[in-house]
């Protein structure tokens, strides 16, 4: 980051979720010029320290150079930039640069993009891998695809705010990169649950295992960052079933319109499924252990034991 000038653009930001404050929080603290809506506004006060403007209107960032969004849905994507109040409802001024981290599907981007290119904006969609605590650790990464022209402006604040960027070309490719990307989330994390299983079943404790395979090959960030969570049962939501569920559909969908068959994806989903209709929506994905442990016939128990996550 050195030598690049993090106040060479006017930015605003939409959305202060979980994800989306700790986005803009560390694009505050570098020195950014933010302006931030949320809906509720006292989400977004406490960016102010850092140096952030919150704002009371959508329209106010219309003032802007670029524009990031970080919302629940396409729809609410569609509402803060089309809607009667929204970013673009102001003739005068519009953001060059809208930058959309959302999870939508390949339509909803391209029908975004197409609304924006009338306006005269260009789009760069821009999903991203990790959750709070992993932006946090500065770790977060980010796949994106739109106008090179557009990538090379954001790339900077993209950098800001996690370790890696990746440019994968142009239109809706960085959605179906992200879609490719939460399939291999799901497949991973059930097989992870299998063997861990299987490895206490034959008499090992899952801390021992799971500290084996993470000093391997096999093992790799999202293994150690799961590690807490099938050590110690400590199921808080970093990712929810239902939403593991969206996203391998999503997969799965692609793999039929583009001709590819995808077995263990499709698998994979029944396991969510199930661990759905077993009433486990409110907590973790990683809740999957419970779900294999059961189907084994072993009760499990939190071990106790102080595991790293690998982000500190």
């Amino acid at each position: 980051m050195a030598g690049t000038n993090l106040r060479a653009h006017r930015l605003g930001w939409i959305g202060i979720g979980r994800m989306g404050y700790a986005m803009a929080e560390r694009l505050a603290k570098a020195g950014c010029d933010i302006s931030v809506w949320n809906r509720t506004r006292a989400k977004a006060e406490p960016l102010r320290q850092y140096g952030a403007t919150v704002v009371d209107k959508l329209t106010d960032l219309a003032e802007c150079d670029i524009v990031f969004t970080m919302v629940s849905a396409g729809k609410d994507v569609k509402e803060v930039l089309f809607g009667a109040n929204g970013v673009l409802s102001r003739k005068d001024r519009k953001p060059k640069i809208v930058v959309d981290s959302t999870s939508i599907s390949l339509e909803e981007s391209a029908e975004t993009r197409k609304k924006l290119a009338d306006a005269g904006v260009k789009l760069l969609a821009a999903p991203v891998s990790g959750n709070a605590k992993v932006i946090k650790a500065g770790k977060l990464t980010v796949v994106a695809s739109g106008p090179k022209d557009a990538f090379d402006a954001v790339a900077p604040y993209m950098q800001a705010i996690g370790q890696g960027v990746s440019y994968v070309g142009d239109g809706e490719l960085s959605r179906i990169a992200k879609i490719c990307h939460n399939v291999m989330l799901g497949v991973v994390i059930q097989n992870l649950c299998e063997i861990t299983i299987l490895a206490q079943r034959a008499g090992m404790q899952r801390h021992a295992f799971l500290d084996f395979l993470n000093k391997s090959v096999m093992g790799s960030m999202f293994t150690r960052y799961k590690t807490p969570a099938l050590v110690n049962l400590d199921f808080h939501v970093t990712f929810t079933p239902e939403l593991l569920r969206k996203d391998l559909d999503l997969g799965l969908g692609a793999g039929k319109e583009f001709g590819v068959p995808m077995p263990l994806a499709s698998i994979t989903r029944d396991m969510v499924q199930t661990l759905i209709g077993n009433g486990y929506t409110d907590q973790d994905f990683s809740t999957l252990l419970l779900l294999q442990a059961k189907a084994s016939g072993i009760e499990l128990k939190a071990e106790n034991v102080a595991v790293g996550d690998g982000l500190s």
